[in-house]
């Protein structure tokens, strides 16, 4: 068959981000992510991961979504649709919560947070501030469109940018630029003025650093980024590490680690089931199953696991019985470059979940051995009311 005949092959344009011509000039190796140009790194992943354990690295989550609900009535809206205790969280608190399926699976996970009406974004107007991840986002606001009231306005704040600033030296940094912000703590936010920009900043991460999420205008995202750079602690940080980053933390990752067929229960979330007004009530979805796992124990669960030897096992590797049945799967794997070894999280019966037992891998053909130990791997360094952890 000519050429002529085929089809046309339909490539996906990618979307930039508001900082694609920094990450450029940093030096950022742009690859494909969650439908845009995204640095996978700039140093190198190990250089890049043990700088955030110890200094502080900045990361640009642009492509997240950025979401700002509103409307009369909108706590008991969003509480039919995700697990949390949404109507009992207060101002600047923020909350992990799970957007779910009928049948109890994830379809995605997300942060929310309480706006007054001085909110900088959105001014005069009180709501939740949501996060979704950038893979899902379209499907996430077309869910919300489709299951909330008419009455609750759903905004997507494309104009904004998103970066994240993650480690132990980020107050440092940080401080100097926007006093004030020392005095969060973990998973609360406020707004902030730096230079006259409005900052929405949260006291939250996904790499089990202290650290801060700075929801920033778009067109003011460049400026940000250089003035945070230019403080001795912080170096630009791609993809590669933000992954290393967070398997050693225990944060999964949607369509990794969390999926549709995977309960809250089966993840090892129980705590995004935790309050007991919502479980006495039992009126978000898959709430029945959910509950029955939460008391009864689920088929699968999602463990850590220190791989033997120096060689790491990937998603999609197979967990083994005796017999060399395959009985669960690897989600998430990697060499930890803080503990030195090969690390991974996989489903497995929750029969094989206890801390200790030996597992199985088969990767290619190649048999691993394991054994599932507790999570996280790292330690959390979240400052809490009290000090840090």
């Amino acid at each position: 068959m000519s050429d002529a005949t085929q089809e046309p092959e339909i490539v996906e344009e990618l979307a930039l981000l508001p900082l694609d011509a920094w990450h450029r000039a940093k030096g950022g190796r742009m690859v494909p992510f969650a439908g845009y140009e995204m640095p996978v790194q700039y140093e190198g992943i190990m250089a890049e991961h043990l700088w955030v354990r110890d200094s502080a690295g900045l990361f640009d989550v642009s492509h997240m979504g950025q979401l700002f609900l509103s409307g009369d009535g909108l706590d008991a809206a969003l509480e039919a649709l995700i697990p949390a205790d949404v109507a009992g969280v207060k101002v600047n608190g923020q909350k992990y919560s799970l957007l779910l399926a009928q049948n109890g699976g994830i379809l995605d996970d997300l942060m929310f947070t309480r706006w007054d009406a001085d909110n900088g974004a959105h001014p005069g107007a009180a709501g939740l501030y949501m996060v979704v991840n950038g893979a899902c986002k379209w499907d996430d606001i077309a869910h919300l469109r489709e299951h909330l009231p008419d009455e609750i306005e759903i905004n997507h704040m494309d104009e904004h940018a998103l970066l994240a600033l993650q480690g132990p030296k980020a107050v440092d940094a940080l401080s100097r630029l926007v006093p004030g912000v020392e005095g969060l703590i973990f998973m609360r936010g406020g707004r902030f003025d730096w230079n006259g920009t409005s900052l929405w900043i949260s006291r939250s991460g996904y790499t089990g650093e202290d650290g801060f999420e700075i929801s920033v205008e778009a067109d003011k995202a460049v400026a940000l980024a250089d003035a945070l750079t230019a403080q001795p602690e912080v170096k630009p940080i791609g993809l590669g590490a933000r992954d290393s980053l967070r398997l050693e933390a225990d944060l999964p990752l949607y369509g990794h680690d969390l999926d549709t067929e995977t309960t809250p229960i089966m993840a090892a979330l129980n705590f995004a089931v935790a309050s007991k007004r919502r479980r006495e009530e039992a009126n978000f979805p898959g709430a029945e199953r959910i509950l029955l796992e939460r008391e009864q124990g689920a088929i699968q669960r999602r463990v850590g696991l220190i791989v033997e030897g120096r060689q790491p096992v990937r998603e999609g590797a197979l967990v083994l019985d005796d017999e060399g049945n395959e009985v669960g799967r690897v989600t998430s794997g990697g060499f930890a470059p803080t503990v030195q070894k090969p690390i991974a999280m996989a489903y497995v019966p929750t029969a094989m979940a206890e801390v200790g037992t030996r597992v199985t891998l088969s990767q290619r053909g190649k048999i691993h051995h394991g054994e599932v130990v507790p999570m996280p791997f790292v330690p959390h360094n979240y400052v809490r009311e009290g000090g840090p952890k």
